[in-house]
């Protein structure tokens, strides 16, 4: 059985492709082109299931044509609409510097170099230009910047990755000011 710390999200299977069983997958990561494994792991019904890849083809920097051993129709390939699509972790460890994407650290913890241990990264938000982590602290978010600048450390082993934050960018410090301090 597949665990949840085994794999990690790399994109979604959108809807069939014709009528041999294709599936539209649009990705966040192209790390199943880059190393070499052969299958991908899918969400289905709370279980992580592995597929083996019969082909794939681009058609964008975020979108591919993949086509799964055993799935040969579009009334099969119809069951794959809107699934999570996962990649194995053991796979990706093996990807050269550079080669991981952000995604790959979401469930890892944060630390920084002054304040210590800053939460569990929860998800990556790449909506803007420049990329955040997602952390979570003591149930409220922190974002982070994805720079690699800040970041002094990852141990994969031990899935923590340390940061060095500049002053200021984040309001950690316990401020014992009173609202009535501050000017308005």
């Amino acid at each position: 059985m597949i665990k949840k710390e085994e794999v990690y999200k790399i994109g979604l299977f959108n809807k069939p492709h014709g009528i041999h069983g294709e599936l539209q997958f649009t990705f966040t990561d192209d790390i199943f082109d880059r190393v070499d494994c052969d299958y991908l792991v899918c969400l289905l019904d709370g279980i992580f299931v592995p597929f083996f890849i019969e082909e794939y083809r681009f058609r964008s920097d975020s979108t591919a044509l993949v086509k799964l051993e055993g799935v040969d129709t579009a009334e099969r390939a119809r069951t794959f609409t809107n699934v999570e699509v996962y990649f194995p972790v053991k796979y990706a460890e093996e990807a050269g510097d550079g080669e991981l994407s952000w995604n790959f650290f979401v469930g890892f913890r944060m630390e920084d170099t002054r304040h210590g241990l800053l939460g569990e990264v929860v998800e990556v938000d790449t909506a803007t230009v420049n990329t955040l982590f997602v952390v979570e602290k003591d149930g409220e978010e922190l974002l982070v910047p994805a720079q690699e600048e800040f970041i002094v450390g990852i141990d994969q082993r031990r899935e923590l990755i340390t940061v060095e934050l500049p002053e200021g960018l984040l309001n950690l410090e316990d401020l014992d000011a009173d609202d009535t301090d501050c000017p308005v």
